[in-house]
């Protein structure tokens, strides 16, 4: 099967629309909307990072795909912020139509810089949704909320720009914890990998 007619496939068996690339809201601080392959998010499921007892927040979650298909495969909790209206009806459509407890998902719109993280979140995924700027924005909004409940934190990040590893490695409360490596699902791309970091009271 041709990798676009998995991701029609997939998007059928949960029954949303997620499919395509969107350019037309980028600007200097937001990046075109992109899914995450469904093959790169069966990795991440299948890495034990993501449980039930987790809340996920998916930044620049778009149409909705890591929120659904995550919940669905790990039984977690998730919730999906973006600034786009447009992308948060698409999501709130499919979560309508979703085959799955759409109760266990949410989605809000709204700047991911201002958003005030649940004290009870510690599950954060990232597809180079917005600039190295908004992004140590978002880091310190986590850490706020970290430092008013310690809880064990896991980032992850999938296509990871250097930017991106630069800024995150300078973030003194977290500490790299591992990798997947998504290059046979991609070759000859160094930056096909998901990062993970954590940030643990206990240590």
């Amino acid at each position: 099967m041709r990798p676009e007619d998995r991701e029609e496939s997939l998007d059928k068996k949960l029954n949303i629309h997620t499919v395509g690339r969107d350019d037309a809201f980028e600007d200097d601080h937001h990046f075109p909307y992109e899914p995450t392959p469904y093959a790169v998010l069966e990795l991440l499921a299948d890495s034990g990072w993501i449980g039930e007892e987790n809340l996920l927040l998916d930044y620049g979650c778009g149409k909705g795909r890591a929120s659904f298909y995550l919940s669905s495969a790990t039984g977690c909790r998730s919730i999906g912020v973006d600034f786009n209206e447009g992308f948060i009806a698409a999501a709130e459509q499919n979560r309508t139509d979703y085959r799955g407890d759409g109760s266990r998902i949410a989605f809000l719109c709204e700047g991911a810089e201002r958003y005030e993280v649940p004290e009870d979140a510690d599950r954060f995924y990232f597809f180079n949704p917005f600039s190295e700027k908004v992004l140590q924005s978002v880091i310190g909004k986590i850490l706020e909320s970290w430092y008013r409940r310690p809880r064990h934190l896991l980032l992850m990040f999938y296509y990871p720009s250097d930017g991106y590893i630069a800024a995150l490695m300078n973030v003194e409360e977290l500490d790299f914890l591992d990798e997947i490596d998504c290059s046979e699902i991609f070759p000859g791309d160094r930056r096909e990998r998901i990062l993970c970091f954590e940030a643990d009271p206990a240590l």
